[in-house]
């Protein structure tokens, strides 16, 4: 009985390693990258990586649809979802090995207030590192059909009387958000003080969810949110509230959510974060690829990812956005960009603004020394080695970790090598 059983675990051992290596085999044939075997052997052969159902979750997904981490020699990874970007904090902390998660699709300033203990349990550090960009653009600001006659658009001056008369009448003003101190907190923040409404004083920022965004404004929880897609589309499809503007509009290019990994998994496994790398490069490569379009939203909408109507990841892929409000736009350049224009590069310029930005409301202090913490988390150097070692051409690679100067909506430009400027622009006040 001990031979039968030992042999019956040898076949099942050797047919799971046949299996693995036949996938192996498929995944590198069907995208070809002739450096990949050059790159080390990665320490480990998983990694738990944490996602919140949104369309930027899309590299993390098709690298797990597509056998891609297996590709580069990590067939155990795990892309798991998370309830919200609090429950991502909170898995992040308590690692992998603690039944956490090792790193996440995340928005891109929550590394560093995790990493700060900004947002952390007693504000205790957890040091964390930017590995790569997800995407670009493509994030929504929507506002409840109540509104739709004020004609609100990019300029957000038009719900102001409104706003006023609502609050004259008692009742309080909601702008839902994901994540204090998160890219849709700081675009929403953005738009409305452009507008001459103070997101502090005048209305009251709610923390919500991207997938309950919906469901909270179908049943008057909120005003107005700024979340990722496809939950903007979705309201649209449903005839719930409109697009005032997408992302695009304020910053036209702006980098949006990241891969975060905690610095000690990092460090503990420099070639398998490479190897992590260079299946999410691939896969974004693919995302990019508009004949993609369509079998990657099938993949986002099935039930174990998103479980959403293709429909409603697939129209503004493609640029094509019917905002809600009897505007409709086809072929728009404002779609989410996976791989071009260095989507995929985690410009520390970058960085930079997320980090200024968050000292204009209060979560750094405008003294923060910008640049060194940015050093400590951007690992722009382990994209530049994974990218080489995929064989990424020379002309993807940027030359400088930063892009330069950043000219918003309202005319603000932002300098990387001098945010102080942009801060005593805002009227924050700025140590010498």
């Amino acid at each position: 009985m001990k031979n039968i059983l030992t042999g019956s675990v040898r076949r099942r051992g050797l047919l799971k390693t046949t299996a693995a290596a036949a996938l192996i085999t498929a995944v590198r044939s069907a995208f070809p990258s002739g450096a990949f075997a050059a790159a080390s052997t990665p320490e480990v052969t998983g990694a738990k990586l944490g996602y919140i159902a949104l369309t930027d979750a899309a590299p993390l997904v098709v690298a797990a649809e597509k056998g891609l981490f297996a590709k580069h020699g990590m067939p155990d990874v795990e892309v798991i979802k998370q309830a919200s970007w609090g429950a991502t904090r909170d898995n992040l902390v308590l690692g992998g090995a603690s039944n956490g998660i090792d790193g996440a699709h995340i928005l891109t300033p929550m590394p560093y207030l995790m990493h700060t203990g900004k947002v952390t349990q007693n504000n205790v550090p957890v040091p964390m590192a930017i590995l790569a960009r997800l995407n670009l653009d493509s994030q929504g600001i929507s506002v409840a059909k109540d509104y739709a006659e004020t004609g609100v658009q990019l300029d957000a001056s038009k719900l102001k009387a409104a706003f006023e008369q609502k609050k004259a009448e008692g009742k309080e003003i909601k702008a839902a958000m994901t994540f204090p101190g998160g890219t849709h907190d700081l675009w929403i923040r953005y738009w409305l003080a452009a507008g001459g409404i103070d997101p502090d004083k005048d209305v009251s920022t709610i923390v919500v969810p991207p997938p309950q965004m919906v469901a909270n404004m179908k049943v008057g929880n909120m005003d107005v949110f700024c979340v990722g897609e496809p939950w903007n589309e979705q309201l649209v499809n449903q005839g719930i509230g409109f697009t005032a503007c997408t992302t695009g509009e304020l910053w036209k290019g702006h980098p949006e959510k990241a891969l975060g990994m905690r610095a000690d998994w990092v460090e503990k496994n420099p070639n398998a974060a490479k190897a992590l790398l260079m299946a999410v490069m691939e896969a974004q490569q693919w995302c990019d690829s508009m004949d993609n379009k369509d079998e990657m939203s099938t993949i986002l909408g099935k039930r174990q990812w998103f479980n959403v109507p293709p429909k409603d990841v697939l129209g503004r892929l493609k640029g094509d956005i019917n905002y809600g409000n009897e505007r409709i736009v086809h072929g728009s350049d404002l779609y989410m960009k996976f791989w071009k224009d260095g989507a995929s590069y985690p410009y520390k310029s970058h960085d930079t603004w997320f980090i200024a930005e968050n000292a204009r409301w209060g979560k750094f202090a405008p003294d923060t020394d910008i640049k060194a913490l940015v050093d400590q988390v951007n690992r722009e150097d382990l994209w530049r080695e994974a990218a080489q070692a995929l064989g990424v051409a020379a002309a993807d690679i940027p030359a400088s970790p930063s892009r330069g100067k950043e000219t918003f909506f309202d005319g603000k430009v932002f300098d990387p090598e001098n945010p102080s400027s942009y801060l005593e622009s805002l009227s924050i006040k700025v140590a010498s």
